[in-house]
């Protein structure tokens, strides 16, 4: 037959075992060390009751990283002190529990004490301890020796807890300098696509680079806007790549192709349309369960244009001298340069499909707009074309950077990848490949004129229509410009 001090040993043995269970669940949740320590502490408060308690942890410098008191009779000692106190050290040396009779611990007096390190894979980690145990019914004045089983059982789980903790924050903390280590790389050299990288240090070009991130997984149909050269056609294989369509990639210019060629190209052709003539499917029939890119879409006659904005509306297409539509799934992205609300005032675009293309709209700025890119652009076309013609890379003082800042590039990124390559190409192999000196002595050769950067542009122009014998068309091709920019500057 049970007596009451059974039951209450009995009883104490089931709360022991039940807080046990909880640090085992409940103390994983914790967010914070801090959190840890003091639910720690209330817990065994609550079993043992002591009139005093102190638990306290380290960090790797020695110092202390989180501390809980309760009982101390003035304010909470300064966590410090706990660790200055002679019974860490006694902790430490012996490495196990300790029990002292009438002393002082972080200045509160005791008559008993029981301690038990925190430890984890041999490293000490910090200590709990526990004074004075308060007499209550049958209870003894001093801590028994299944109250010591207890915290040491206590102590050594949080050890596990504790160490825990700090893994999961070393990983948070890790995470979070390679997330920023990644938005720094991304501020620089951001995207490679198809072998090209779009070099982004501008806070503009950092803007159109998260734009593209937002909306590449939706369907909704881009308008890429810009001037000729600042890399339209990059951003459409950019906005696709990052859509996971499985469907291909395909371009088209609207501006290099008549309207009668543009439509089959577009739509597909019907076999015996004409004589010889075979049947053909069309890019938005090729490019289905993927990407279709209009560059120069402004250049688009008014009456292709409502055949295109037929397709895009009922997503289906008929080929030329056909009568079945044929379904498509194509998601569209379409390129200008030029003004379509200027456009559409004039009758040469039509409103309908402008805002049935413009889902959203990117705009692309100007080199001139983006300074900053120039140097790492520089770096990265002297790279590019030095792997490729396999040449040594040649030296980038900082003259000849400044030289390439000077100019507005009117054709844009195209432009400056041209001067940069061709500026190689004339580099003195005696001067150790110096850019500056092929830079500045194309200039100089003629006689001692400016040695700026439009003079060595002017030089390069008239080398490239040498060249092709006078071809401005083929030469605006070779220079990335448009051939209205060789006819303003007067070639």
């Amino acid at each position: 037959m049970s007596t009451p001090a059974v039951d209450l040993a009995r009883n104490r043995r089931i709360l022991q075992l039940e807080t046990l269970y909880d640090l085992l669940v409940v103390l994983h949740g914790h967010r914070s060390e801090e959190e840890l320590i003091d639910d720690l502490l209330q817990r065994v408060c609550a079993v043992l009751d002591p009139a005093a308690a102190a638990v306290v942890t380290r960090d790797a410098q020695g110092g202390p990283r989180a501390a809980a008191t309760v009982g101390w009779p003035a304010r909470a000692p300064r966590p410090h002190l706990l660790l200055d106190d002679p019974l860490w050290q006694e902790l430490l040396t012996q490495g196990r529990a300790l029990e002292r009779r009438d002393g002082i611990l972080a200045g509160r007096p005791f008559r008993s004490l029981f301690a038990a390190p925190i430890q984890h894979r041999s490293v000490f980690l910090g200590y709990l301890a526990i004074l004075d145990k308060e007499t209550r019914g049958d209870s003894g004045s001093s801590f028994s020796e299944e109250d010591r089983r207890f915290l040491q059982a206590v102590a050594a789980q949080s050890g596990v807890l504790v160490d825990g903790l700090r893994q999961v924050e070393s990983l948070l903390t890790e995470s979070e300098r390679l997330q920023e280590e990644i938005k720094v790389l991304r501020g620089r050299l951001v995207e490679e696509v198809g072998g090209r990288r779009i070099v982004a240090q501008s806070s503009a070009m950092r803007q159109v680079l998260e734009r593209v991130e937002r909306i590449a997984p939706r369907g909704v149909s881009v308008l890429v806007r810009g001037e000729s050269g600042t890399g339209k056609e990059l951003v459409a294989k950019l906005i696709h790549f990052r859509s996971g369509r499985p469907g291909p990639l395909i371009a088209v210019n609207c501006a290099a192709l008549p309207e009668s060629l543009l439509e089959s190209e577009l739509f597909g052709i019907e076999g015996g349309v004409a004589t010889g003539v075979r049947a053909r499917a069309g890019k938005f029939e090729l490019s289905s369960g993927g990407t279709l890119f209009l560059d120069e879409i402004g250049d688009m006659d008014p009456a292709l244009q409502v055949k295109l904005l037929r397709a895009l509306q009922e997503r289906e297409v008929v080929r030329v001298g056909g009568s079945h539509p044929i379904a498509v799934d194509v998601r569209l992205v379409a390129a200008t340069h030029h003004d379509l609300e200027a456009s559409i005032q004039h009758g040469t675009f039509r409103e309908d499909l402008y805002y049935r293309l413009k889902g959203v709209e990117i705009e692309l700025p100007p080199l001139r707009e983006r300074r900053e890119d120039i140097p790492h652009l520089v770096r990265h076309f002297a790279a590019e074309f030095c792997a490729r013609e396999g040449i040594p890379l040649p030296r980038l003082q900082r003259e000849a950077l400044a030289l390439f800042l000077r100019h507005d590039y009117p054709g844009n990124v195209r432009e400056l990848q041209n001067l940069v390559e061709g500026a190689i190409s004339l580099a003195d192999p005696d001067v150790d490949g110096d850019l500056v000196h092929s830079l500045i002595g194309t200039a100089a050769a003629a006689g001692p004129e400016a040695l700026d950067l439009d003079t060595v542009l002017s030089r390069h122009i008239q080398r490239v229509l040498k060249m092709v014998g006078g071809n401005k068309s083929q030469a605006a091709r070779l220079l990335g410009v448009d051939r209205r920019t060789l006819l303003r500057k007067g070639y």
